[in-house]
């Protein structure tokens, strides 16, 4: 029921009006694009006059030099229309595709600024469709349908001036057909507005399940669990119905067209009708009815234009409506006025300390941070299966220049609480602070810059390994670049490649084995050399000789530096000045390892089973008499 919602909601009351600024950054370009357009109605309407003239008084009375000079003029209007149309093309090639620009930068910085829990719950393909397809519909919106509103509008008033010139009797006997013109359209345009959105959101779907197929992640999954078959029946499944919501317009499209075309052809029977019998009766000359019937050709183009106007205005409209929707999503971590600058390290400041005052935490729902149509599900659900809270009331503190390891069972909390401290999110309750500032008097910048971290799944976009190490320092030198390299154990790799720092690391990095992947990860960090360090399970991917080089190469790198680590590895844990027992969203032990092994708590029963097989023998002899 939720889609159904989605697909038949209407235009936003004031779209229209939004979009006027967008015009109005192109005024010379624009005030061109009207004065030519314009220009063609004008045109238009002269020609058949003109025509009239050579044949009533050139053809009839035999007068060759009046023909000849009217058609030369015929000529000129022509050349002086075509260059014309030529600046109207040019004019509105760069409003259509200045607004293009525009509006793609405007809506993947606003993207950009969107919290990781928007990021979690948009569908990529989504996102992706309206940056490419909604915006390329929008520059329709405004160059072409303009340029058609305009023209049709003056090409009317200036054919309707004409005809009643000629004639006020055929000229009323036309026009007495027109309400026939736009009765069909207020019965077809909603129908094919609510298409329109359904044929958008259903081509979202298609792509997002393309982004997901496609890249190596998932095509891996469908080919080790033999899903091929089904995948391509999903696939078609979703193409079918695009291909059934087109026909659908594609119809209604038509028969519009065959209405207005089978009122134009009565239309036009009943004008030569009436204009043959008044040219019978001596009350038209010959050239006068030529001019009404080619008139007449020429004001039904724009009739049906003017009957079409409003579907493709408001088919239009869906994706002016569709970009603005995404511009009014508030994101949810946002800046105060006046935000403080937090000092780095580089301004002679030391590391800051980490400090959580009772921090109570759950997930955002999910109209606080995306939109329906943006997702493939059908019911607004939290971020989480339930609501209940993900932290609870939890203090601590991280000391300045001081290891702080975070260990506990899954689920309890400790990613959630490493996201907290460069400010993916904001506690609903307590406060987070650096440096004895809370986060969100910060700047976000500069927080970011303070603050580095390494994910559990280290991301490499498709580019350079260079490209990805100076993602962290821009314009870092070569020698800083191998430096950081030789730092995360990784330089004797990279040197042995053909092309070294200029290497090709493919899609998501999965050139690279996963061992890799972390210690350029790190890599990247050290070269930020931030002045709090948080590691996601970082060293969860290396070997037990590569975890060593680590493990001595991090002592120095993370020396004097603030760092929160979450570790699955007991290397790591015994290095820690403060290690942190984590469980259901509460510290519930904190110490050293041998004061919390003494303790026999919770702790204890993790290092048991957790951290059995990686226990040295002269420790678990230790172990064995402390129980």
């Amino acid at each position: 029921m939720e889609k159904n919602g989605i697909t038949n909601q209407r235009v936003k009351p004031g779209t229209v009006r939004r979009i006027l600024p967008y015009a109005l950054r192109y005024p010379w370009h624009l005030a061109l694009l009207l004065l030519t357009t314009i220009a063609d109605a004008v045109a238009t309407a002269a020609s058949p006059l003109i025509l009239k003239m050579i044949i009533d008084d050139g053809i009839m009375p035999g007068r060759t030099g009046v023909v000849v000079g009217l058609c030369g003029v015929v000529a000129g209007i022509a050349v002086l229309n075509g260059g014309g149309l030529y600046v109207q093309a040019w004019c509105s090639g760069r409003i259509g595709e200045g607004l293009v620009f525009d509006l793609r930068t405007k809506v993947f910085a606003h993207i950009q600024n969107q919290p990781l829990a928007f990021f979690t719950r948009a569908q990529t393909g989504s996102l992706v469709s309206r940056l490419n397809a909604d915006v390329v519909g929008a520059r329709q919106a405004l160059t072409t349908l303009l340029t058609t509103a305009v023209s049709t509008v003056f090409t009317l008033i200036l054919i309707l001036a004409a005809m009643f010139y000629l004639s006020w009797q055929v000229t009323l006997g036309a026009l007495l057909m027109i309400p026939l013109f736009l009765l069909p359209v207020r019965l077809i345009a909603g129908r094919l507005q609510r298409l329109t959105r359904q044929t958008m959101n259903l081509d979202a779907e298609m792509s997002s399940m393309m982004n997901e197929r496609f890249n190596v992640s998932g095509a891996m999954l469908v080919k080790l669990y033999g899903r091929a078959s089904h995948e391509s029946s999903l696939f078609a499944s979703k193409a079918g119905r695009v291909r059934d919501v087109v026909v659908m317009q594609v119809v209604y499209s038509r028969i519009l067209f065959l209405i207005t075309s089978l009122l134009t052809a009565v239309t036009t029977a009943l004008v030569y009708g009436l204009g043959g019998t008044l040219t019978i009766e001596g009350t038209l000359q010959i050239g006068t009815l030529v001019a009404l019937v080619t008139l007449l050709m020429q004001l039904y183009g724009p009739i049906n234009q003017l009957s079409t106007l409003q579907v493709n205005a408001m088919t239009a409209l869906v994706s002016f409506d569709r970009v603005f929707e995404v511009l009014d999503l508030e994101p949810l971590i946002k800046e105060r006025p006046g935000a403080l600058e937090l000092p780095t390290a580089g301004d002679g400041a030391e590391a800051p300390a980490v400090e959580f005052e009772r921090v109570s935490f759950r997930y955002p729902k999910a109209d606080e941070v995306s939109l329906a149509s943006l997702e493939s599900i059908a019911h607004r659900l939290p971020e989480r299966a339930d609501e209940t809270w993900t932290l609870e009331a939890l203090s601590f503190t991280a000391p300045a220049g001081k290891l702080t390891a975070l260990v506990g069972p899954s689920g309890a909390g400790k990613t959630t609480i490493t996201q907290l401290v460069p400010r993916l999110y904001d506690a609903n309750e307590g406060t987070v602070r650096i440096g004895g500032h809370d986060l969100r008097d910060l700047t976000l910048q500069s927080l970011r810059d303070t603050v580095g971290v390494v994910t559990q799944d280290a991301h490499l976009f498709h580019d350079t390994l260079r490209a990805n190490l100076e993602y962290a320092r821009p314009g870092a030198s070569e020698q800083e670049l191998i430096e950081a390299c030789q730092a995360a154990m990784i330089w004797d790799s990279i040197s042995s490649l053909p092309d070294g720092l200029d290497t090709m690391v493919g899609d998501r990095g999965y050139r690279l084995s996963g061992g890799e992947k972390q210690r350029i990860a790190l890599a990247r960090l050290l070269l930020k050399a931030p002045p709090v360090v948080v590691l996601d399970e970082a060293t969860a991917h290396l070997d037990s000789e590569s975890e060593a080089a680590i493990q001595e190469a991090l002592k120095s790198a993370l020396a004097g530096r603030t760092s929160l680590v979450i570790a699955h590895r007991l290397s790591t844990i015994r290095e820690a000045d403060q290690i942190l027992v984590v469980e259901a969203g509460r510290i519930r032990e904190s110490g050293t390892h041998e004061e919390l092994l003494a303790l026999g708590g919770l702790y204890s029963d993790l290092y048991h089973t957790q951290f059995a097989d990686q226990r040295p023998a002269d420790e678990a002899e230790l172990v064995t008499e402390l129980r």
